[in-house]
């Protein structure tokens, strides 16, 4: 690293907690805007020094005290595949933003080899967008899971990109998603106000902090269904953490069906009877997005159907498990 600039280096000390571990480990837990396989990818190009010294290998332990600077520069990557036949679907677009609908599966914005990003497709689809979050990340002002379908909105303009994420800092916008849960909740509605951090042990995953510790997070969620054994949330986040739905219900012993990454151990895929539809993704759902335009002013609302995975199980579960029956 011949730079050190405020802009492209961070630096920080081991603390207590992360001393013996794993130095990517520690890095994506220390550094939360790194995850697992960005850690190991900033190690292996040379971009981490512990103590002054190179780094060189992602399973070295470290120890606390020691210092870490990282060099958070773009990387240089290599020529991309062929955009994916996969498309997302534009709900209102204007000359400032646009309000898309995502596909389960499709990222937010690229990673590693991986194409096909929202990110991609947009400029594909407008050309050039403001890239005020990185410079991977062209128009995205807010993300959504991989494998969480539903609305989106993205910027177009470098008025409408710094105006949209001043708006999102301060919880402006107002968003509401669709759930299948395991498990039926103790109560029909209720706030789960618990801290998240990054998990020591899984970097790709997140988890609940001891208060005091990781960022704020505040999930309030309604049932609007009983099955025997599930439940239909509707989920509204006053937050906008990392994994935040997921890891708040599964808190409270009510994990999504499909989610593979915060299932209890020993749970199978989607948790399911074998004669239920089958669903290949975690059943979460943004539906509901009213926002201020960035530009004029108007009051923006926005809904998404739900996709027909979640729909043939919700029809099953009303069949099949109902609490009535």
């Amino acid at each position: 690293m011949s730079s050190e600039s405020e802009s492209e280096s961070r630096r920080a000390r081991i603390p207590a907690r992360w001393n013996g571990e794993r130095l990517d480990r520690a890095l994506c837990g220390i550094f939360e805007r790194l995850s697992r396989a960005q850690a190991k990818e900033r190690i292996a190009a040379g971009c981490v020094r512990v103590d002054g010294e190179l780094a060189r290998k992602g399973s070295a332990s470290v120890s606390t005290g020691q210092e870490l600077v990282v060099d958070l520069r773009e990387l240089p990557r290599e020529p991309r595949a062929p955009l994916p036949a996969q498309d997302f679907s534009v709900v209102f677009e204007d000359e400032d933003l646009a309000v898309i609908d995502k596909p389960a599966g499709m990222l937010s914005h690229p990673s590693g080899a991986a194409t096909g990003s929202v990110s991609e497709l947009a400029v594909e689809r407008w050309g050039p967008l403001p890239s005020m979050q990185g410079a991977d990340r062209p128009g995205i002002v807010h993300r959504l899971d991989a494998q969480t379908s539903g609305l989106m909105v993205l910027a177009r303009t470098p008025r409408a990109m710094q105006a949209l994420i001043a708006a999102f800092r301060a919880r402006a916008p107002r968003k509401g998603y669709r759930a299948i849960v395991c498990g039926e909740p103790r109560f029909d509605t209720g706030w789960i106000e618990s801290p998240i951090v990054r998990d020591p042990r899984r970097g790709e995953r997140m988890a609940i902090g001891e208060p005091g510790e990781g960022r704020e997070a505040e999930t309030w969620y309604r049932v609007l269904e009983r099955f025997r054994g599930y439940a239909w949330l509707e989920c509204r986040p006053k937050t906008g953490r990392t994994h935040q739905i997921r890891v708040h219900l599964a808190s409270l012993g009510h994990h999504l069906l499909g989610d593979t990454l915060y299932r209890p151990r020993g749970g199978g895929k989607a948790q399911l009877p074998p004669d239920a539809p089958p669903i290949e993704r975690h059943a979460l759902h943004a539906a509901r997005l009213e926002l201020e335009h960035p530009v004029s002013g108007e009051a923006l609302s926005f809904r998404s159907p739900l996709p027909e995975d979640m729909r043939w199980l919700l029809e099953w579960l009303r069949a099949s498990l109902s609490s009535d029956g």
